[in-house]
């Protein structure tokens, strides 16, 4: 199993809508699952202006599949 970092999409989703960007946040919310590995993702994180080094108490090492304390 490859190991990634991940954030909850919930994160993501929180600091776009607090931007303003509901468009895109909406968008987030519907095409991701309730991780995002931030290795596969992270062009795209980038086109969306998510820094994950401000994600840092967010994000994980850890495997890209489900983590059992998401709601």
């Amino acid at each position: 199993m490859t190991t990634a970092t991940c954030v909850k999409k919930a994160v993501v989703v929180a600091t776009l809508r607090s931007r303003d960007l509901h468009g895109r946040a909406d968008w987030v919310d519907k095409e991701f699952a309730q991780l995002i590995d931030t290795t596969n993702n992270a062009g795209l994180l980038q086109t969306l202006g998510i820094d994950l080094d401000t994600l840092a108490d967010d994000a994980w090492a850890g495997p890209a599949a489900t983590d059992p304390e998401i709601d």
